[in-house]
């Protein structure tokens, strides 16, 4: 007798997803300078796949923090010409000040610790950064992306 197929792994859909796309965040900005998370990843990379549904979890967990996701390829006219060699790319923000932006490990602890850090800190922006980065964080944290 063959064995039971394995439950189905629920799918993530639009109306369950805590990780807003950076489309939507252009539009309409968090208000109260809650920090932002956002994931610079591509489609085409298997670890961003499965880095997806780790950032999923920690915005569960984190509902006073912004999660968002950019496609770096498909949302190029929102996040610009930045020059992102490895994936996960992580970028936090707050009040329009970039925090944080670099490659990240994929793991949930590392990002964890890291969220609660900065979370836990007064905004400061990040010495070094990329110009880019610093006109997205100001970009997103204005309505209607600036």
């Amino acid at each position: 007798m063959p064995a039971p197929p394995a439950p189905a792994q629920p799918a993530v859909s639009a109306a369950t997803t805590r990780v807003v796309p950076v489309s939507q965040l252009a539009a309409q900005p968090a208000g109260g300078a809650p920090l932002v998370v956002l994931a610079l990843c591509a489609q085409w990379c298997g670890t961003c796949r499965e880095f997806h549904s780790t950032l999923e979890r920690l915005a569960e967990a984190r509902r006073d923090i912004v999660f968002a996701w950019a496609d770096v390829e498909d949302d190029a006219e929102l996040v610009g010409d930045l020059d992102v060699e490895n994936f996960p790319t992580l970028a936090l923000f707050r009040a329009g000040l970039a925090l944080h932006y670099g490659v990240s490990l994929p793991h949930e602890t590392v990002v964890a610790r890291l969220v609660e850090t900065l979370a836990a800190a007064a905004p400061r922006a990040a010495a070094g950064l990329p110009a880019e980065i610093e006109e997205l964080a100001r970009r997103l944290s204005q309505p209607d992306g600036g």
